[in-house]
């Protein structure tokens, strides 16, 4: 397997500047899959706190950037949609968010919300001991008893510590959601009319945004809530500094990932 990622086919989500420089770091073994941005673009690319790779190592070493509660030291650790982000010397906190084009985007909230984290159920099954499973968006798993009560779609907002539901959210026509791919992704409404298609073919969902409506299939997009609409209000720091990648990139003939 190679350890090289080129930046014009690193994936549609990441963050990155496509033709400044030939290479960017590829992504570690982790949550979110392919989608998972490395945690050293979201520190040099996007925030600018780290110059080159070394700088970004140091900085995770100290234990103070965590994300979804955890320390991280890994700077390819793959970073995803509606994990949090923070950096707590600097007391600042970030959600990830889909921007428009489906590319991922930091918005700032503030420490209470940094303590829990939306989830999209994507499947469950029952495991040993009668319990139910539930596994999320991200491959992180929760285990609930009463399996009647959740179903594939809904979202579950899990806290950072304890790694309890905090709140459940039904995939249902009134539910507020984001769409997270797709044309119209990034933009916010409320469910107006689900459509199942018979066949193979992708169920859709019509979702109206206030000014106008628009319609995605069903699997794009995420049942949120309304703290969600005020995060959207907030200025979202999505702006990759170009020159931060430079001097790196040279060093490493082209390349971060050596």
């Amino acid at each position: 397997m190679t350890r090289h990622q080129k930046r014009l086919s690193a994936p549609n989500a990441w963050p990155v500047e496509r033709k400044t420089q030939t290479f960017t770091v590829k992504a570690g073994a982790g949550p979110h899959g392919e989608a998972g941005v490395p945690l050293l673009v979201i520190l040099r690319d996007v925030l600018g706190y780290a110059d080159s790779r070394k700088e970004a190592r140091y900085a995770l070493n100290q234990g103070t950037v965590l994300i979804n509660g955890d320390a991280v030291s890994d700077e390819e650790r793959p970073v995803g949609m509606f994990d949090i982000l923070a950096f707590t010397e600097r007391e600042e906190y970030y959600r990830v968010f889909p921007d428009e084009g489906g590319r991922l985007a930091l918005t700032p909230i503030d420490a209470d919300a940094a303590g829990s984290r939306l989830g999209k159920i994507v499947s469950k099954q029952e495991v040993a001991g009668g319990a139910t499973q539930l596994t999320l968006h991200d491959g992180s798993n929760v285990r609930v008893d009463d399996a009647g009560e959740y179903s594939t779609k809904d979202s579950l907002v899990v806290g950072n510590e304890d790694k309890e539901i905090v709140a459940h959210f039904p995939y249902e026509e009134g539910a507020l959601v984001t769409a997270v791919d797709g044309t119209h992704s990034g933009e916010i409404g409320t469910v107006e009319e689900i459509t199942v298609t018979a066949g193979s073919g992708d169920n859709t969902v019509i979702v109206d945004g206030g000014d106008a409506t628009f319609e995605t299939i069903e699997d794009y997009v995420v049942v949120i809530d309304e703290n969600f609409v005020e995060d959207d209000e907030a200025e979202s720091a999505d702006e990759p500094d170009e020159s931060d990648d430079v001097e790196d990139d040279e060093a490493d003939a082209g390349g971060d990932d050596e």
